[in-house]
């Protein structure tokens, strides 16, 4: 099973970490926690990998909606979405909302899962003018 929503990007990687929080903010989610993995990587285990961000994104009104239907959904939530450096392009990359459903087997956040998948491929694809690829 595919667990991503992944659009690639031929711009740098502090554009596409700028034009990733527009593009979320647009789709009506906020930015709860900004995990920089290149410098914590680096910092804890002086190790070197390329530009990898994890921005916790969270749309409220779906968040409410999911926690009410499932109070441990909060496991899978916020919605992490990924910002790399992927060779010569940058890859933005989302986790598929259907893993919700899939995991829990809840058929009652199926539509939360459905509207958050449109909102995610709405910002995905104004990044690149294309559909996220699932």
């Amino acid at each position: 099973m595919r667990y991503d929503r992944t659009v690639r990007l031929d711009t740098d990687f502090a554009t596409a970490v700028a034009r990733t929080r527009d593009a979320l903010a647009a789709q009506g989610f906020g930015i709860l926690t900004e995990i920089d993995v290149t410098a914590t990587l680096k910092a804890k285990l002086d190790h070197d990998m390329e530009d990898y961000v994890i921005l916790g994104a969270c749309n409220p009104s779906l968040a409410h909606r999911a926690l009410d239907t499932d109070r441990s959904i909060g496991l899978l939530l916020p919605c992490n979405v990924v910002v790399r450096r992927d060779g010569d392009r940058t890859a933005v990359q989302a986790l598929d909302p259907n893993t919700m459903v899939a995991l829990t087997e809840l058929d009652a956040l199926r539509p939360v899962a459905e509207e958050a998948t449109r909102r995610l491929d709405a910002a995905l694809g104004s990044l690149s003018g294309a559909e996220a690829e699932s």
